[in-house]
């Protein structure tokens, strides 16, 4: 016999998932909203949160909260889309948990179990933002932030990130690699890999820390490579997008996804960060390197691609698009799922072809007011003369 109240709940998160989810009226030519969050704290599976047992929780309570469901890593295997999610529990410390659908953009449900990872490190707190990659070797890799105490610190919030490393073939079965060694960089987070051999290595985007929220003289998006993946050390990091004075990458800046290739170049979402009075705001931005030397950049649009709009703005932590999973459907689609205010999960589409001509025919920042403004004006002008013309012609 269940509780009353668990067919009430019930009911509620059947209806959640069968919501249909919807494109918003907003156009600028390059990534299409979503009405509806794919994930939230609502889509975990009322067993997941309630003791079911009336002996033991006769009034019904949450017993194991969910605080929120949102950085996700994404993929697409036998026809289903898949969201390997970022889950914090009402205790703070996240975990993984696959959620399937049909639809790349509705009827999310997770499985029945969370994900439980290899523990290799008794010392290891938390674990958060996995990105998967499909690697050419046959592979799916996760990498993700492994997070535990700084111990020669005694401020109690002082942190050691690291990127940790597992593989799966179904996302069932996992196997624990050791975590990434970066030689130059103290700290790691944000880490990708590539999905293919770079002159025979495996090649990570990295974001080089000196601590645990500071980049300090970490100086953008690296790139590296290792030979030995269940052994990862990469000697040398190359930085490829860098963090600049006044730009959305002025305070930091990641790697998002796992690049898409194409015929003129890879294409990079990346995220950024500037300091402001409400404090730090994360926007995503895009930008391309070459095909063959994936550390060379090609071109870097002015700006940002998406930021918080609307509801997006608020939530744990306000002010903050994140994303670190898309899948590239087999007509050129790309599901791009981002979450906002460290809260929520959405869903954005684009297409390779639109998100290719952003990239390699956007202009890049100018660097200062000025040239802004002459740059803006040069567009204009042109425009005002397209627009005469086409009034002439009635």
């Amino acid at each position: 016999m269940l509780h009353e109240r668990y067919y009430e709940e019930q009911k509620k998160y059947e209806e959640l998932i069968q919501k249909e989810n919807h494109p918003i009226d907003e156009y600028n030519g390059v990534m299409q909203r979503y009405e509806n969050p794919v994930l939230t704290r609502e889509h975990a599976p009322v067993f997941w949160r309630y003791d079911l047992d009336l002996d033991s929780n006769p009034n019904f309570q949450e017993r194991l909260g969910i605080n929120a469901t949102f950085n996700s890593g994404a993929i697409k295997l036998n026809g289903k889309y898949y969201l390997v999610a970022r889950v914090e529990g009402a205790d703070r410390k996240s975990f993984f948990a696959v959620a399937e659908s049909s639809c790349p953009t509705e009827g999310f449900r997770f499985w029945d179990y969370p994900i439980r990872l290899p523990d290799i490190d008794e010392e290891e707190t938390n674990v958060y933002d996995m990105r998967l990659t499909a690697h050419e070797d046959g592979w799916i890799y996760g990498v993700f932030c492994s997070e535990k105490k700084d111990e020669t610190d005694s401020d109690l919030s002082a942190a050691v990130a690291a990127a940790g490393i597992v593989r799966t073939k179904d996302l069932i079965h996992w196997e624990r690699l050791d975590n990434l060694v970066t030689l130059d960089s103290p700290q790691q987070r944000n880490v990708v890999l590539h999905p293919e051999f770079v002159n025979g290595a495996y090649a990570f985007y990295t974001r080089p820390m000196d601590g645990f929220l500071d980049t300090g003289s970490g100086g953008g998006i690296g790139f590296g490579t290792c030979k030995d993946i269940e052994h990862a050390v990469i000697q040398e990091e190359k930085i490829i997008s860098h963090r600049k004075y006044h730009q959305i990458t002025e305070a930091k800046n990641g790697e998002c996804i796992v690049p898409i290739r194409t015929e003129k170049g890879w294409l990079h979402i990346a995220h950024g960060v500037r300091n402001t009075a409400a404090g730090l705001r994360y926007v995503l931005y895009a930008y391309g390197t070459d095909l063959e030397k994936p550390w060379e950049l090609t071109a870097e649009p002015s700006g940002l691609l998406m930021g918080p709009r609307r509801d997006e703005r608020t939530g744990d932590v306000s002010n903050v698009l994140f994303s670190n999973g898309a899948i590239v459907d087999d007509d050129g689609t790309i599901y791009l799922y981002y979450a906002s205010s460290d809260t929520r999960l959405h869903v954005a589409t684009t297409t390779v072809e639109l998100l290719s001509d952003y990239i390699f025919h956007t202009p890049s920042d100018p660097g200062r007011s000025s040239l802004c403004v002459d740059q803006r004006n040069e567009m204009i002008a042109h425009n005002l003369e397209i627009l005469e013309a086409e009034a002439k012609r009635g």
